[in-house]
């Protein structure tokens, strides 16, 4: 479906054969006419066109221009889906119904976000349902990346009207396995530019009373601390900037914010407030709600000004993640929430990002 294109990127440079499959760009166009574009390479949102508070229309998710730019990204995991399993699992291993399983190194000592050829790498089938709906689908076969199970995941994007991402997803598995399954968008509210402004002035907020503290390598040590009194308490409003290098071990190891917050959440499983940002000069806004324990807030802390869509770049800091997940390393602490799926059960989740104005 062709459909008036605010974003400028073109369809035809997202259109090649990859791993035996077609990649393409898919347009979710909204009732005011807002825009939400995904390739289904990575599943990877490319951009989401909304209005400032003079309704001028920006990209505010970071991508890349074409397939070829994702098939060679300096970045491989800007605004992908990730899995089978998001965030760091340590030195890669796990053990599972008494077996231990040995994943790819590819961050330090660890296992990132399912590994270098995660399904953020992958092709998936796609079926756009119609104007506001796509459908992604794929399944990790047995030992790929080293997991157990094929597991067959779908994941549904819906563009409400009201600006709202709405994200679910499903899988299951025929073999006992681990499932984290998130989104990684890198949200930069201002609008993508050449260069993208920082974030640091963002004003942020985040339900969550406790994070979990992380070694030098950013596994958690496995305990649960309080945000009170460190800067990591972002329950009411404050800038992003404002403690992002404070003289903090935690800030040190991760080079600013690189953590999973423990949400506030009434009972496991609902669809309930996670955070919040405000960009000033634009009006721009973004909510997060989400059904998961987690969400992994990062500051793009490691970028290196690499180039994006439409000839933006994308210096330090110039995005904002929150990834909404069970905590890193849960198949080796027994007392975080359980990402274990059996056959015969259902992984889900639901995340919504709600874009406003003010």
């Amino acid at each position: 479906m062709e459909k008036t294109n605010l974003s400028g990127l073109k369809r035809e440079n997202f259109q090649a054969t990859v791993q035996g499959k077609q990649t393409d760009l898919y347009t979710l166009t909204n009732a005011s006419g807002a825009q939400v574009q995904i390739t289904n390479y990575g599943g990877a949102i490319v951009a989401i066109m909304v209005p400032d508070r003079n309704g001028n229309y920006a990209n505010v998710i970071q991508g890349y221009n074409d397939i070829q730019a994702y098939l060679n990204a300096p970045e491989p995991f800007l605004s992908t889906l990730i899995g089978r399993f998001g965030n760091r699992i340590c030195k890669g291993k796990f053990i599972l119904e008494e077996q231990e399983f040995q994943l790819a190194i590819n961050n330090g000592p660890n296992s990132l976000h399912g590994g270098p050829t995660g399904v953020h790498a992958r092709v998936w089938d796609a079926e756009q349902i119609d104007e506001q709906t796509l459908q992604l689908e794929y399944t990790c076969k047995d030992m790929e990346e080293g997991f157990p199970g094929d597991l067959a995941i779908t994941v549904i994007y819906q563009w409400t009207d009201d600006n709202e991402l709405i994200i679910e997803y499903e899988a299951h598995t025929n073999k006992t396995t681990v499932v984290n399954l998130t989104s990684h968008g890198f949200f930069s509210l201002a609008g993508i530019a050449s260069p993208t402004p920082t974030i640091e002035d963002l004003e942020c907020e985040i339900n969550a009373d406790f994070y979990l503290p992380i070694d030098e390598t950013s596994i958690p040590y496995g305990c649960i601390h309080a945000v009170e009194g460190t800067p990591f308490d972002f329950r009411m409003p404050k800038p992003i900037g404002r403690d992002i290098d404070a003289d903090d071990q935690q800030i040190k190891h991760g080079a600013g914010y690189d953590h999973c917050f423990v949400l506030n959440k009434s009972e496991v499983g609902e669809l309930s407030f996670a955070a919040r940002i405000y960009e000033p000069n634009s009006g721009r806004s973004m909510e997060c709600y989400t059904t998961e324990p987690g969400v992994q807030v990062y500051t793009d802390n490691w970028a290196t000004g690499f180039e994006g869509q439409c000839g933006a770049t994308f210096p330090r800091r110039s995005a904002i993640c929150f990834e909404a997940q069970h905590f890193p390393d849960s198949p080796n602490r027994s007392h975080f929430p359980s990402v274990v799926l059996h056959p015969g059960e259902t992984y889900s989740q639901t995340t919504v990002y709600a874009f406003g104005v003010e």
